[in-house]
């Protein structure tokens, strides 16, 4: 059953801004009624649309981060004709669910603005695949890291998320490890990325050293019929498990 399950393009971006307590990320917590990932802590993401751009084309799963990152953390990386990005203040983020419901495309309300989709400001960090047999849902995700506008305050939608926060990565792991915070494995591995970065910029920087990064696939372990775990590449277990 699993097998006949299609692997959805989905792309995610992880929000970075410097405090005086150091390095923050934004997440949100997914509404428990949310098909995928219910109740978790993520970060602002989706599935990649046709409108994105060409089908399995790099620059539409920056498209989409960009534009899920619009629509679920209320912040767009745009930029104006002189590279200034966008502030609270502009009234293209009037638009945020006129985007969501699909009315309204991405690329042309930036254009019709006089703004250019900031999709240098991203780097690809990570890249993910659901495992089989885990959950009804499979997304092949990458990751992505971008500084957070300083003129805009993410905030989440109240819909498919219920709660925001902006948070050290090392106290999200920590909160999650306590039974704090819900976490998925790509979560987890992509804070623990952010927590060895004491500032923005050094993790920007880190960021775009990755180059393209390994594709993970975890595999389900299944014990008479149930999911006992997940298994990660490099796992005792994880070369015997179909």
């Amino acid at each position: 059953m699993s097998d006949e399950i299609p692997v959805k393009p989905a792309a995610t971006v992880m929000l970075l801004r410097d405090s005086s307590a150091g390095l923050e990320v934004f997440m949100m917590r997914r509404t428990t009624a949310a098909a995928f990932a219910g109740g978790m802590y993520v970060f602002p993401g989706g599935k990649v649309d046709a409108a994105d751009g060409e089908p399995d084309s790099h620059d539409a799963y920056v498209v989409a981060a960009i534009r899920e990152c619009y629509e679920e953390a209320g912040v767009l990386l745009a930029v104006d004709t002189d590279g200034n990005m966008v502030d609270d203040g502009h009234e293209v983020l009037a638009h945020r669910e006129a985007v969501h419901d699909g009315s309204v495309d991405m690329r042309a309300l930036a254009a019709e603005h006089g703004l250019r989709l900031a999709t240098e400001a991203l780097a690809w960090v990570a890249h993910w695949i659901t495992p089989k047999g885990e959950t009804a849902r499979r997304f092949d995700t990458r990751f992505f890291a971008a500084a957070s506008p300083a003129g805009q305050d993410g905030y989440h939608d109240d819909n498919e998320t219920v709660a925001s926060m902006w948070v050290r990565p090392a106290d999200a792991l920590a909160r999650g490890r306590a039974g704090e915070l819900m976490l998925m494995p790509p979560t987890v591995a992509n804070l623990e990325f952010l927590a060895a970065h004491r500032t923005v910029e050094d993790a920007m920087e880190a960021a775009r050293q990755v180059g393209t990064p390994p594709c993970i696939l975890p595999k389900v372990r299944i014990v008479d019929g149930k999911l006992v775990g997940v298994a990660m590449p490099g796992d005792a277990d994880y070369d015997s498990l179909p």
